[in-house]
């Protein structure tokens, strides 16, 4: 893990695309500003998870419906 120190107004560049900007920094809490193309999904984390979890039963059912074989016909 990369670890860095900013102060208010500093950035952070991530790739060729992304900019993290520290907006604000008061008590134990840091506003951050980000700055991506529209295709680049930005997410807190626990809400990332969350989206992750809701996409996982959805691929299972999917793999699921894809394996199995139409009705009358049989592997060989």
């Amino acid at each position: 893990m990369l670890v860095l120190s900013r102060k208010t107004n500093e950035k952070i560049i991530i790739g060729d695309h992304v900019t993290v900007t520290v907006i604000e920094v008061r008590g134990d809490k840091v506003r951050l500003g980000f700055e991506a193309p529209r295709h680049t999904p930005v997410h807190r984390h626990e809400v990332h998870e969350r989206i992750e979890a809701e996409r996982k039963p959805e691929a299972g059912r999917e793999s699921r419906v894809e394996s199995q074989e139409p009705e009358g016909e049989t592997a060989t």
